[in-house]
């Protein structure tokens, strides 16, 4: 719900209600934290990650990977504030290459 989420609240998921839309970004811990202790994970702006984006996961597991034969696209997860709310679920991810910005894309810095 957007109690929880900073997405396009016209657009629920799972055939929720239409609820609020903020129409842009909201300030960390303007949202409940995760069961982690991690702020706006889902919603408000697409986050990079490390990982190489591909169509589809390798089969087998890989551990550190070197990235692919070609093309240089990054994973986005996690959607944003003008998106659906199926974009905000965590399996939900694109890719973009790394020089692209605009205002609906950011990152994390969390200490391991």
């Amino acid at each position: 719900t957007p109690e929880q989420v900073n997405y396009d609240g016209n657009s629920p998921y799972t055939g929720g209600e239409k609820s609020l839309f903020r129409e842009r970004t909201v300030p960390v811990k303007s949202l409940p934290p995760n069961p982690w202790g991690l702020f706006e994970m889902h919603g408000n702006v697409w986050e990079w990650c490390a990982d190489w984006y591909a169509e589809e996961y390798p089969k087998q597991a890989i551990t550190n990977p070197l990235g692919p034969d070609k093309g240089t696209s990054r994973v986005l997860r996690g959607g944003s504030w003008s998106f659906l709310g199926w974009f905000t679920r965590s399996a939900q991810r694109d890719g973009i290459e790394p020089g692209y910005r605009n205002d609906l894309i950011g990152f994390r810095l969390a200490p391991g």
